[in-house]
Order: structure tokens, then sequence, then C-alpha cells
């Protein structure tokens, strides 16, 4: 009875997957996760400048999935950093830190750039953008 109640509210009332921050907002941001995955966008740069040319099916299958966790990491990376901007940074902070809006969107321009390029120093430059970010973030805890 409940399964039929449920298919029917399924048809007249569709839902969709919704994927947010908590928005409510919960005070819980940290730029140390973005950081992490701009290191993993570095690690895989290195693996996919280090395999070469792939000559084998296994070398293709490592290719293939070096740059797809690249490109997840970058964007994860994205997103993390533009939640802590448009939910976080408060105009206090923008007064403490004129730059900082610069920075995000040079971090974010980086962002694009490192899942569409296999460019170490880019993705070095990526990661020093994020960090830089994370000091202006640590600084606003004081």
């Amino acid at each position: 009875m409940l399964r039929t109640i449920t298919q029917f509210a399924g048809r007249v009332l569709p839902t969709r997957v919704v994927h947010a921050h908590c928005d409510i907002p919960c005070g819980i941001y940290d730029p140390r996760d973005a950081i992490q995955a701009a290191q993993t966008v570095i690690r895989m740069t290195e693996l996919i400048e280090g395999l070469g040319a792939p000559s084998s099916v296994a070398d293709h299958n490592s290719f293939v999935r070096y740059v797809q966790v690249k490109e997840e990491h970058a964007e994860k990376a994205k997103h993390d950093i533009l939640i802590i901007w448009t939910d976080y940074f408060k105009p206090e902070h923008l007064a403490a830190h004129p730059d900082l809006h610069t920075k995000v969107w040079e971090a974010c321009k980086l962002a694009s750039y490192v899942k569409q390029n296999v460019d170490m120093a880019k993705a070095l430059e990526f990661k020093a953008a994020l960090e830089q970010i994370g000091e202006a973030f640590a600084e606003t805890k004081k």
C-alpha cells in the first residue's frame, strides 16, 4: 500500500536530485579541502607526465583514470572555494583583503585551465592561489 502511494506521488509530484552546501548557513567552511584537491591535481599531472604516450591497454586505462581524477579534483577545489567566496566572506573581510575578489577569480580561472590541460606549472600555481585564499580565510578567523 505504502509503495503504491509512493509510486503515485512520484508520478504526480516528480522530484529531482539537488546538490548544495548547507545554505543554513552552517558556519563550517574550510579551504583545506580545496587545497588538498589541488594537491591531487598536481599528483595526477605528475602521473600523466610520467606515463608518456600510452602504448598499451593498461596504459590507456591509467591515463584515462588520471585525467578523470585530475578534472574531478580541479572542479571540487573550484566548487569549494566558490562556496567559501559566496557564503562565508563578508564585506568586512573584503575591506581587510581588497584583492580577495581578484584572487578568487584567478583561482577559478586556474581551476578551469588545469582541468583542460596537463601543465605542472599551472597546477602548482593553482595550489598556491588556493593557499593564498586560505591564508586570508585564516586571518578572518583570528
